[in-house]
């Protein structure tokens, strides 16, 4: 999967899949550093919007490529994210002909204790 030049300047890599979906992972260096040994919030943001949209985009196949416009983002911290790797990866709950509702999860050393999710819905223009 290509990675947007924003995933980079978090430094994000794919880190396999989980259900058709890449699992991203976010290394805890100075780009992604908030409050002293913390993870900052926008930077965990923009790792659940681009596991979000690498879910998305890895349901369309062959040239079927549409823009994919964000209409709202939610997002849930629900711990703080400390001095390790972070993964995310999101989860197609609907999709449609021309709106996707995504969800995202971020954790950290336990997949069952996520320190941020995410909703998201998208419109998917093919125009």
């Amino acid at each position: 999967m290509a990675l947007p030049p924003y995933a980079f300047s978090l430094g994000l890599t794919v880190e396999g899949e989980e259900n058709g979906a890449p699992v991203l992972v976010m290394p805890f260096a100075p780009p992604v550093i908030g409050r002293p040994g913390f993870v900052h919030g926008g930077a965990l943001g923009g790792l659940l919007e681009m596991a979000a949209f690498g879910a998305l985009r890895a349901r369309f196949s062959g040239d079927d490529h549409p823009r994919l416009k964000p209409i709202n983002v939610s997002v849930e911290y629900m711990r703080g994210a400390r001095e390790r790797e972070t993964r995310a990866v999101g989860i197609v709950t609907r999709l449609g002909n021309r709106i996707a509702n995504l969800e995202a999860i971020a954790w950290q050393d336990d997949r069952a204790r996520p320190v941020a999710t995410a909703w998201m819905n998208v419109l998917i223009d093919r125009d």
